[in-house]
């Protein structure tokens, strides 16, 4: 049996290239024990269309995947 290759693609151009982008950034808050300041370091990823410079987060590709299977298992 072959296969089927779906992308998941930019919704404003149909491009399916991304780059990966990083921001990086401290959150800080109180807690009721201490004086002191809590800290989480938090990284978030986005990604970048490589053609028009839309951004996507992880959640949104994921529900386009999940779209994607959805269409195709109705398909067959």
């Amino acid at each position: 049996m072959g296969f089927v290759q779906d992308f998941f693609v930019c919704t404003n151009c149909q491009n399916k290239d991304f780059k990966r982008i990083y921001n990086f950034s401290i959150r800080f808050y109180g807690v009721n024990f201490s004086d002191d300041l809590i800290y989480d370091k938090r990284t978030e990823e986005i990604y970048q269309c490589t053609n028009c410079h839309e951004t996507f987060t992880v959640d949104q590709i994921e529900e386009g995947l999940t779209a994607i299977r959805k269409r195709r298992k109705m398909a067959v």
